[in-house]
């Protein structure tokens, strides 16, 4: 899957003053995901290993 045309977001909880580095979603089919400082380097997850993700971590 290429998501070269993904919309990506980042969390709320990220700032522009103090770590702005985050993780940044864009969420399709699969679910990307990347780090701000690499966006070259995507993670692809399945639906159902996105949700297992944001149980395990809290769900913020």
């Amino acid at each position: 899957m290429s998501t070269v045309d993904a919309r990506w977001f980042k969390s709320s909880y990220s700032t522009s003053g103090q770590g702005s580095d985050c993780v940044e979603v864009s969420l399709g089919a699969p679910i990307g995901v990347r780090d701000s400082k690499a966006p070259e380097g995507e993670l692809h997850l399945s639906a159902a290993a996105w949700s297992a993700f944001l149980t395990k971590s809290g769900g913020r």
